[in-house]
């Protein structure tokens, strides 16, 4: 799967690519990343790429020349090195919020994407309209540019590549995967059992396997009720809630030990 990541700092990826766990989907080319900078694209001494926008305002818009230019060289460099098309990605605030489902999407997709990083106050809109098939947002927030943004989406894609995690099932109980019904996932606790008079529930030391799962998908249950409600209501939607499950929140308010 390959990225191809067009971007004003490809510095900024250096670190990234080479640190954590993920770093073993970059080095072994499971997730193939080049990077590309519009810049080496631009004409002019300054190798320009920015201009002041029509119709006047604040801030710098990115020439589409340069990111056209870009493109059509990432392209050939794609078809002669055999690499499938690839869908051009805009990372923007009018996109969709990324999702855990569509990182999944991503990552099963075998043509990977061209990823473009856009600064300033954005992008010529012709440029947009003439070559962006999908665009998309973290949140309703704005970012000084879009390179956080693609690191976001090429560390979730390749943390679920085969081989990468320790533990090859351990990305099943991520929260919002399907394994967990699109639920947060519970608290986790780990040695010593008891810290600065805090203790470990008391569920968990049980080594009852059958208490254990219980307490688990109450707390996800608890967990997504007060944070993300609207998870809970999608999992009732589908169908993943239980009759215990549904009785469990039904009482949730008459526990506050559970829903605090």
């Amino acid at each position: 799967m390959r990225f191809d990541v067009i971007t004003l700092f490809p510095e900024i990826f250096s670190p990234f690519l080479t640190s954590g766990v993920t770093r073993r989907a970059y080095e072994s080319g499971l997730v193939e990343v080049r990077l590309w900078n519009p810049r080496d694209f631009a004409d002019g001494n300054y190798r320009r790429v920015d201009d002041r926008p029509f119709g006047g305002g604040p801030g710098m818009v990115m020439l589409a020349e340069p990111l056209t230019l870009c493109l059509e060289s990432i392209r050939a460099d794609r078809a002669a090195c055999g690499a499938p098309d690839a869908p051009t990605v805009l990372f923007s605030p009018v996109g969709t919020v990324l999702s855990h489902a569509s990182v999944e999407r991503w990552s099963a997709s075998s043509s990977g994407a061209v990823l473009i990083c856009g600064r300033y106050e954005g992008l010529d809109q012709r440029f947009i309209d003439t070559h962006v098939d999908h665009q998309i947002s973290l949140g309703d927030f704005v970012l000084s540019g879009g390179e956080i943004a693609a690191m976001a989406l090429l560390d979730a894609v390749a943390r679920l590549q085969p081989g990468v995690l320790n533990d090859e099932g351990s990305h099943q109980m991520d929260s919002f995967n399907p394994a967990l019904d699109g639920l947060l996932d519970c608290p986790h606790y780990t040695r010593p059992e008891t810290w600065r008079g805090q203790s470990v529930p008391p569920e968990l030391m049980s080594g009852n396997h059958a208490h254990i799962e219980r307490w688990r998908r109450q707390q996800r249950l608890a967990l997504t009720q007060r944070q993300r409600p609207e998870l809970v209501r999608a999992a009732r939607r589908a169908g993943h809630l239980s009759k215990s499950d549904e009785a469990f929140l039904a009482d949730l308010p008459k526990n506050p030990d559970l829903d605090s």
